[in-house]
């Protein structure tokens, strides 16, 4: 009941948000500045309000204390350490959209800045985890039910890198009106499921719940024609959730399934930048990342957004078929 309660407080919060944030996002001149190497339709997109990721960051923050309160007062924070470290990813992207609006120019952070700003993030969250005792070097193997034995060091080093490269991959999608949010509803709704049926999951069902109505709230105003984009604030948000509900549940590789998505739309974008640079200008895809692609092809946005958020539904539930007895269920 408190997962379905914090799904729909979320999702109301965000949405009283938005309507108050959208004008002031306008008034203050916060608009999106579009790549020229993008689509050339895209271009009429550009002003439209960017760093809405802030709506569904505080609708999911309210929920969460509300119905994670309980829990707080028995010792239980696994949900607010998620949330926080979620927090640290969106203000990194948020101090990337405040310079790309300042200069009104598509260029924030330098990558490096943001790689190494990211790469502590994961590493202090890692930490932190395994003091608390939630977060073992044992890789659990999905459908399995086995585990891979790891030394802590070169688990923390694995760790990190899927951390960053998750939190990437989610800003990667976030490319047409309403696609990292729609993909992303589902794997919440994953983890809210788990932390359902799973004994001792129950804050993290709280934050997943949290997370579906949020994004939900979001879709408001995201879907297309957007009335605005989450910005770096918000997909690296998302990104930073994905990624540490995943270790929170003690099993990374489960983002190989939930991140299906991201993980395509990353590696079309390292194709194509390897091909291209192989053969001297030759290309795998008309465009890159994939949705880029698609849409090249003819594809409208809301096709896009359909088909690759039922490919993120299938291999949730994939994954959930993966993961539903490791406890004996």
């Amino acid at each position: 009941m408190k997962i379905l309660l914090a799904l729909i407080v979320s999702f109301v919060v965000t949405a009283v948000v938005g309507k108050l944030l959208i004008p002031a996002l306008v008034r203050l001149k916060a608009g999106q500045s579009i790549k020229e190497i993008g689509p050339t339709w895209h271009m009429s997109k550009q002003g439209t309000p960017t760093m809405g990721g802030l709506m569904f960051i505080i609708g999911i923050g309210v929920a969460i204390l509300i119905f994670g309160w309980s829990g707080m007062l028995e010792g239980d924070f696994t949900h607010l350490y998620v949330y926080l470290f979620a927090l640290v990813f969106g203000v990194i992207g948020y101090i990337d959209d405040y310079e790309k609006v300042k200069h009104h120019q598509n260029t924030g952070l330098t990558s490096i800045q943001k790689f190494l700003l990211q790469l502590a993030a994961a590493i202090v969250f890692l930490c932190l985890m395994r003091y608390e005792g939630m977060l073992s070097p044992n890789l659990y193997i999905p459908f399995f039910h086995t585990h891979i034995v790891m030394n802590w060091v070169v688990y923390l080093i694995f760790a990190a890198f899927v951390i960053v490269g998750t939190v990437n991959a989610v800003n990667i999608t976030d490319g047409v009106d309403g696609l990292s949010s729609s993909v992303t509803v589902p794997v919440a709704a994953f983890f809210a499921i788990l932390g359902y049926v799973w004994s001792g999951y129950t804050q993290l069902g709280v934050f997943g719940g949290a997370m579906v109505g949020g994004l939900f709230g979001f879709l408001l105003y995201n879907r297309y024609p957007a009335k605005v984009f989450m910005g770096d604030t918000g997909s690296l948000f998302l990104g930073g959730a994905v990624a540490a509900l995943a270790f929170a549940y003690d099993m990374p590789l489960i983002l190989l399934l939930v991140g299906i998505v991201y993980i395509c739309e990353t590696m079309s974008d390292i194709i194509q930048v390897a091909y291209f640079k192989l053969t001297h200008g030759k290309r795998v895809f008309k465009m890159a990342p994939l949705h880029h692609h698609f849409e090249m092809c003819g594809w409208n946005e809301r096709k896009v957004v359909a088909v690759f958020t039922t490919v993120s539904l299938i291999f949730c539930v994939l994954a959930y078929l993966g993961v539903y007895n490791r406890f004996g269920i």
